[in-house]
């Protein structure tokens, strides 16, 4: 089982890079990587070196203490379980298309929706 720590490094260089849109293979050419080692890192289970994190940092145009959760900025305050949450697969693109529902009422009704497929249709 990844360690919490690399957990969350690896969901905030997730973040970041969504954020600036860059895609992993990008971020991998850059790092002298491949795309598929950017999908380990960014799921922790690959921890990133020193020397990785700082190069990574530059290309993502934060700091070292951000990446490690060390220093307040868009995702600085949140907790490892929640990072881990939002960096998983389809997650991102989930809270963007939510965010693009203008109507109230048309969110309130996805969110019914996926309680209830989380709950196994229980409710």
């Amino acid at each position: 089982m990844p360690d919490p720590i690399d957990i969350g490094v690896g969901a905030r260089i997730r973040i970041r890079r969504r954020e600036l849109g860059v895609s992993q293979t990008s971020l991998g050419e850059h790092l002298g990587l491949t795309f598929q080692q950017v999908q380990k890192y960014e799921r922790g289970s690959n921890r990133v070196s020193a020397s990785m994190l700082v190069k990574t940092a530059a290309r993502l145009d934060c700091s070292v203490a951000w990446l490690v959760g060390e220093e307040d900025g868009a995702a600085g305050h949140l907790e490892g379980g929640l990072l881990a949450r939002l960096a998983s697969p389809g997650v991102a693109e989930l809270v963007e298309a939510f965010n693009a529902i203008e109507s109230p009422q048309a969110r309130t009704a996805l969110m019914h929706l996926a309680r209830s497929m989380a709950d196994g249709g229980r409710d």
